[in-house]
C-alpha cells in the first residue's frame, strides 16, 4: 500500500544543514527522498528511518543534469509536497589561485543543478497547484566575497532567484522560501579548504537550529529567513554598507592565514 504521508525531497542531506532539514521533515510527518554525492548518505538514511519514515536515497552528482535526472527518476510519479534545495559547495582562496574545474563545480552545484531541479519539480508542483520550495541561500550573498568570490556570487544569485520565483508564483498555492544562514558548524569549511581562515576557526551556529528556523519558515510560507540574531544584524548592515567596505571586511575573515 502506498504511503499516505507527504513527500519531501532534500538535497545535500548526508550531513550538516541538509541532514538537519531532513530530520525536521521526518519529525513533522514527511517521507523522504534524500540526495547527495558522498558516501555518508546511507548512514544518514539509517538515522532518519529510526523515526518510522520511508526514506529513499539517491547518491548522485547534483552539479550535473544527469545527476539531477537520477533524483527525478527516483521521485517517479509521486507528488513532491516539499523540495528543500540545499545542496551546495564552497571553495576558499583567491579566485586566480583556485583550480578552475573546482570553481566551476561550485557554480554547477549551487546554481545550475539547483535551478534545474527546481525547474523540473516546480513545474510538477504548478500542475498540481500545490507545494513548498525551500532554497538554502546564505548571508554570504549580501557581500562581495573576497577569497570566496565564486561561492558568495552563487549565493547572491540564489537569494535573488528565490525572491523572483516567489513573486512569479504569488498567485498560486506554491510557496518559495529562502533560508539564509551565516557560518554554521558543518563540514563546509574543511571541504572548502577554509580551515586556515578566521571564519573557518570561529565559533559557528548549530546546524540543527539553522534547519529548524528554515523548516518553520517554509511551513509558514515565509519568503526569507536569516538564522541567528548576529547574522540578522550583519545582513541588515550589509544592505547599507558600500561594496568596497564589505569586500574588505570579508577579506579579514576569509583570507588564507587570517586564522592566525
Amino acid at each position: 500500500m502506498a504511503s499516505q504521508r507527504p513527500l519531501a525531497v532534500v538535497t545535500g542531506a548526508s550531513v550538516g544543514i541538509g541532514l538537519e532539514l531532513a530530520k525536521q521533515c521526518v519529525a513533522n510527518g514527511f517521507d523522504l527522498i534524500i540526495a547527495s554525492d558522498d558516501d555518508q548518505l546511507e548512514s544518514a538514511a539509517a538515522t532518519l528511518r529510526q523515526s518510522g519514515a520511508e526514506v529513499k536515497t539517491v547518491q548522485a552528482d547534483l552539479s550535473t543534469t544527469d545527476g539531477n535526472d537520477e533524483l527525478i527518476a527516483a521521485i517517479g510519479d509521486r507528488p513532491v509536497d516539499a523540495l528543500l534545495a540545499n545542496a551546495g559547495r564552497g571553495l576558499g582562496k583567491g579566485f586566480l589561485d583556485q583550480d578552475f574545474d573546482q570553481a566551476r563545480k561550485v557554480v554547477d552545484t549551487n546554481v545550475t543543478g539547483t535551478i534545474y531541479l527546481i525547474h523540473r519539480v516546480g513545474n510538477a508542483m504548478r500542475t498540481r497547484n500545490q507545494g513548498r520550495i525551500l532554497i538554502t541561500g546564505s548571508i554570504a550573498g549580501f557581500m562581495p566575497g573576497s577569497f570566496q568570490a565564486v561561492y558568495n556570487g552563487t549565493k547572491s544569485f540564489l537569494n535573488s532567484f528565490s525572491f523572483a520565483l516567489r513573486d512569479e508564483l504569488k498567485d498560486t498555492a506554491i510557496t518559495v522560501s529562502c533560508l539564509m544562514p551565516g557560518p554554521t558548524d558543518t563540514e563546509f569549511f574543511e571541504r572548502g579548504d577554509l580551515m586556515d581562515t578566521k571564519v573557518g576557526v570561529q565559533k559557528k551556529d548549530d546546524p540543527a537550529m539553522v534547519a529548524e528556523v528554515g523548516f518553520k519558515a517554509m511551513m509558514n510560507g515565509e519568503g526569507d529567513v536569516v538564522a541567528g540574531w548576529k547574522n540578522k544584524l550583519q545582513s541588515a548592515l550589509a544592505n547599507v554598507t558600500p561594496a568596497p567596505l564589505l569586500a574588505k571586511a570579508h577579506r579579514s575573515m576569509a583570507e588564507p592565514g587570517s586564522a592566525n
